[in-house]
């Protein structure tokens, strides 16, 4: 199963506050939000706002966009391979195999399609 995108989230934030050596009441009272709020944002169980995150990244002394590299570099290595390339296909542009083809169809035919 793929990683989702709160799980990532909350692993890196766990992963920075371990780092510090910070407990989760140091940085929910710093971030003004509930430890088991912040704990379930952690464990990937619970979503959190935009506003809750930059004010969690602020009680950790973070920017936010380090965090969210982080979370991007965390998705790109755990996502599936979604190419629907052959095995060993030769890749252009990380994610678009080489012997890709795109077929469209001709405007009288998705026009009669979406009668």
């Amino acid at each position: 199963m793929a990683l989702l995108l709160r799980e990532a989230i909350g692993d890196s934030l766990r992963r920075t506050r371990v780092s510090q050596s910070r407990t989760l009441r140091e940085v929910s009272n710093s971030a003004r939000v509930s430890l088991g709020y912040l704990s379930e944002i952690e464990r990937g169980r619970k979503e959190a706002s935009s506003e809750l995150l930059a004010a969690i990244c602020v009680a950790l002394e973070v920017p936010l966009s380090e965090v969210l590299v982080d979370v991007s570099e965390s998705l790109a290595v755990k996502a599936p391979d979604t190419t629907g390339a052959a095995p060993g296909a030769q890749q252009v542009s990380g994610r678009i195999a080489k012997d890709t083809r795109v077929v469209i169809p001709a405007p009288a035919t998705r026009a009669l399609a979406a009668a």
